[in-house]
């Protein structure tokens, strides 16, 4: 959702008490630059789904003030929660065999009453179309049943009162700027071994502070270009699939500057290898 990051919001709470002191003094000058390097995605979520995408990675939180609900990276974003839900909703609607999995997680600031009619919402909204963790999901299922939407919480006390909900789905990233170190970390997840459900793989690249600094007339997107060509090879060499090293859902910035969306739907069509006894 970092497409719509409001650069006129406060730095969010969560963030470093350096960061929150400078946006306080120069506003002006820490929220652009915030904004250069927390804007991930360029397209809405209808257009994500149109590219492919199906894996949506929803950082949730609350504003200081006011009742809504907005994402969070960096800065809040100018759509709320529920706009974009719903705008899913509808995209669902015209497209009944497509299935998507949504996790929400992080609830920066969320109390238990925001958790409950942030959920009930959820339920509300996508009501049959919801698939539950008792079914193991494959599209066929999905298609008879009319589920369409797979919704993991990561608040695991929330989820285990909604039997809606999945729980939270690991994320793999290297939280390293250097594309060398993100596959070198990507490799040695796999060597571990898979988790029995869903778990994603980042691509993402992550600066720091002292990187910031150094590149200042950089951005998060300049950055992404400059790894992109090995990221995408690393990709066309994975494969799905029950074996030790194959992958489940895979993700990445700024998908829509590269060919990653078709990348990673042909890896489908591979064989896949049988899992070892």
């Amino acid at each position: 959702m970092s497409f719509c990051l409001d650069v006129s919001s406060p730095v969010l709470l969560s963030e470093s008490c350096f960061l929150i002191m400078m946006d306080r003094l120069f506003p002006c000058w820490t929220r652009p630059c915030v904004y250069r390097w927390a804007t991930t995605q360029n397209f809405t979520i209808s257009e994500q789904c149109d590219l492919g995408v199906r894996f949506f990675d929803l950082r949730i939180a609350k504003k200081p003030s006011g009742d809504r609900v907005y994402f969070a990276h960096g800065l809040y974003t100018l759509q709320t929660v529920k706009e974009a839900l719903w705008e899913l909703a509808c995209w669902l609607q015209a497209h009944p065999t497509e299935v998507t999995l949504v996790s929400c997680s992080h609830f920066y600031h969320m109390t238990d009453s925001d958790h409950t009619q942030l959920v009930n919402y959820i339920i509300t909204l996508f009501r049959d179309k919801v698939c539950p963790p008792q079914y193991t999901p494959t599209l066929r299922s999905c298609w008879s049943r009319g589920h369409q939407v797979i919704v993991s919480y990561d608040d695991q006390q929330v989820a285990v009162q909604h039997p809606q909900l999945w729980p939270p789905i690991p994320y793999r990233y290297a939280d390293s700027a250097d594309p060398q170190k993100v596959i070198s970390y990507l490799e040695e997840q796999k060597t571990k071994g898979r988790p029995a459900w869903f778990f994603a793989s980042g691509l993402n690249l992550t600066e720091d502070g002292q990187y910031v600094f150094c590149h200042p007339l950089q951005s998060m997107r300049k950055m992404t270009m400059k790894a992109l060509s090995q990221l995408l090879q690393w990709v066309s060499e994975q494969r799905p699939g029950p074996q030790l090293d194959g992958l489940n859902i895979l993700c990445c910035d700024f998908i829509g500057i590269s060919y990653f969306c078709s990348l990673v739907i042909g890896l489908n069509h591979r064989p896949v290898a049988k899992a070892r006894e």
